[in-house]
């Protein structure tokens, strides 16, 4: 059976409509921030902001870090405040990130480069959270090492991505 000509232009539209609909929840957000000459002051806190509208389904929450081979240190304290949806009150976590065993880094590397990047889980006991709010999240991330500024960060960033079932 052919589609006249006239209903192929309403086929598109309904196919059109339909893949705008299922785009209305998060599957994966991530956005890195460069640090600003390659310097991490304690006082550059990066904000990342999202929408949440499935309050059902389970997420993962990653740290994004890039640094060069010249990154002093095995690990990166980090503080992470997030402020749920309507709320005006913060809740900050501390985080110890390894970023180096024994062996090396931990991170995928670039060869030519000599950087790093690392993605690191870091929701509670490496399970995925929901978020039991919708509307929009803000978390802001922190370095809180001894060294301020902390030498030799490239980037950090937040991935938040929908659990595979």
């Amino acid at each position: 059976m052919l589609i006249s000509r006239i209903q192929r232009p309403l086929l598109l539209i309904l196919f059109a409509s339909l893949v705008l609909a299922s785009c209305q929840t998060i599957d994966l957000y991530e956005k890195n921030v460069s640090i600003p000459g390659h310097a991490w002051k304690s006082s550059y806190r990066p904000e990342f902001r999202f929408i949440i509208k499935d309050t059902t389904a389970p997420y993962e929450v990653y740290i994004v870090l890039r640094h060069n081979e010249k990154y002093a240190y095995n690990n990166i304290w980090l503080n992470l405040t997030t402020r749920f949806p309507g709320d005006t009150v913060q809740h900050k976590v501390q985080y110890e990130l390894p970023l180096a065993n024994s062996e090396g880094w931990i991170g995928t590397g670039a060869a030519m480069d000599d950087l790093y990047e690392h993605r690191i889980l870091i929701t509670p006991r490496n399970e995925p959270v929901t978020f039991r709010k919708p509307g929009e999240y803000v978390f802001t991330i922190e370095q809180i090492m001894r060294e301020d500024p902390l030498e030799n960060v490239l980037n950090v960033g937040l991935r938040i991505e929908k659990k595979q079932q």
